[in-house]
């Protein structure tokens, strides 16, 4: 694959952000379209950058495809894992970088430094109707862990995923 997986540079914080809202509109996952209340912080890269670490996909001249968030335990953007997990959020790959391993590579690479910090598992909350992702963390290594799962707002169910990382394939 033609894509280096890095930290995300301060100088491409707007456009890592201008990518996740649109991934994530591509996606229909933005109720309210521009208006939806998660597209300031899909926006925010610049403090999840502060407080988690921002990971991208970025093509051999340098375009940047994809992105994602890394929190570790104790970083404010680890909403479901526990003190032994790793917990990836705002996987995003932008519609022209679709069908190329992006996403797989940016999971995996959350994986990675999960491992080393000495973590032993991932989890993730993904909504439920985007089952391409679903498949992709399946085929990676994760299974459902429905009790886990919970609503950020009333209305709105998150399903939870873990994976052993001694166990991935």
């Amino acid at each position: 694959m033609d894509i280096t997986i890095r930290p995300a540079r301060q100088e491409e914080f707007e456009e890592i952000g201008e990518l996740l809202v649109a991934a994530y509109a591509a996606d229909g996952l933005l109720a309210l379209g521009a208006d939806d209340p998660y597209v300031h912080e899909l926006r925010k890269v610049a403090e999840r950058a502060e407080q988690a670490e921002v990971l991208t996909a970025a093509d051999a001249d340098g375009t940047v495809l994809g992105a994602v968030t890394f929190a570790a335990p104790g970083s404010p953007y680890a909403e479901i894992a526990g003190p032994d997990e790793g917990e990836f959020r705002m996987l995003a790959v932008a519609p022209a970088g679709r069908g190329r391993g992006i996403g797989e590579a940016l999971v995996r690479a959350c994986m990675d430094r999960a491992r080393s910090l000495g973590l032993t598992r991932m989890v993730l909350s993904a909504l439920p109707h985007i089952e391409n992702a679903h498949r992709v963390y399946q085929r990676i290594g994760f299974t459902r862990i429905p009790e886990r799962d919970w609503e950020p707002l009333p209305g709105i169910t998150l399903l939870a995923f873990t994976c052993d990382l001694g166990e991935a394939v």
